[in-house]
């Protein structure tokens, strides 16, 4: 079975798989990458599992702004399980292929969790405008049924919203080499493989970067601008602390997820190389989500307290089992 055959244009038209070129340059150092990133991307499954587990087990985390964080963590576990376990086969092997139907299945997943969590961390960032600008209407705004209401928008506008862009990104006819520059089915190196007219794709790519990136970013910063005003105009120098620690978290979460997106999708192209892009995209892929639940559980005193209550608990129902 061939992966492009001829066209009358001249061109490889391109049927059946892609090559993921990605961080083949290394040559024998892929084999330290390997490890490397599955060290990482095993206690980024392991942090991100604790921290939901520790939430459904402490009913003292039962509130609005760890429930988005159970969201955020399972974003966070689909989101880089669509990239590392393809990327880590692929640095055992010599040939890089992937189909078109993986290659279409793993950019889906990507850009559903990438959105989604856009949305996530906008939502968090409202949870914390009332927390702190609201607080005597905190429990009757952020309800079960509200937090329950802008968690599943947020899921559904990344599932709807990527799979329309998908489905037409992967109904166009792709030729020339089939070789991508980069280790996992990303939309701008994948659409320059399309031998049509994308200017339909380029202007729903600008649309969803603008309504749905652009947008949730702005309602953060928004978020935020009333809610330092709040913290500034505590009488008390020890409310102030208090009242920016309940957001401290989300704001470094916030800062590295939009920090690393932007240097990889908006960063200046000219100049850089191959492989610095590359790298940078790994920071963005796979570095950002390990970091989130050391973020929430080092910066938060709430989980740490919530940690060691479970594992006495645990311990001591053993003990006495025993």
């Amino acid at each position: 079975m061939t992966s492009s055959e001829s066209d009358p244009g001249g061109n490889q038209t391109i049927t059946h798989v892609f090559i993921l070129v990605g961080f083949s340059y290394l040559n024998e150092l892929q084999i330290l990458l390997f490890v490397v990133l599955l060290v990482i991307y095993l206690l980024t499954l392991m942090g991100n599992l604790l921290v939901i587990l520790l939430i459904k087990l402490s009913p003292s985390l039962h509130t609005p702004m760890y429930f988005f964080l159970v969201n955020l963590s399972a974003s966070e576990i689909c989101f880089t399980s669509s990239v590392v376990p393809q990327l880590l086969a692929h640095l055992l092997v010599e040939e890089k292929t992937i189909s078109i139907a993986a290659c279409a299945a793993g950019m889906y997943v990507n850009a559903i969790m990438g959105l989604t969590e856009c949305c996530l961390l906008a939502a968090m960032a409202y949870d914390r405008y009332v927390a702190i600008c609201h607080p005597l209407h905190y429990t009757t705004i952020m309800s079960g049924r509200v937090c329950a209401l802008l968690a599943g928008v947020s899921w559904f506008i990344g599932i709807s919203v990527e799979a329309a862009q998908a489905r037409w990104l992967f109904s166009l006819p792709f030729c020339g080499s089939n070789r991508i520059p980069h280790f996992f089915c990303d939309i701008p190196p994948v659409m320059q493989k399309a031998c049509a007219d994308t200017s339909k794709n380029e202007l729903m790519l600008l649309i969803v970067s603008s309504l749905f990136i652009l947008g949730p970013f702005l309602l953060i910063l928004l978020s935020y601008v009333h809610i330092i005003s709040t913290i500034l105009k505590l009488p008390s120098a020890q409310g102030r602390r208090k009242a920016f620690s309940t957001c401290s978290s989300h704001l470094t979460v916030v800062t590295v997820f939009y920090g690393t997106a932007i240097i990889t999708y908006l960063g200046p192209k000219s100049g850089s190389s191959a492989e610095g892009s590359l790298m940078i995209s790994l920071l963005n892929s796979i570095i950002s989500p390990a970091l989130n639940p050391i973020i929430y559980t080092l910066r938060n005193k709430e989980v740490k307290g919530a940690f060691k209550k479970t594992v006495q608990k645990v311990v001591f129902s053993h003990h006495w089992r025993n």
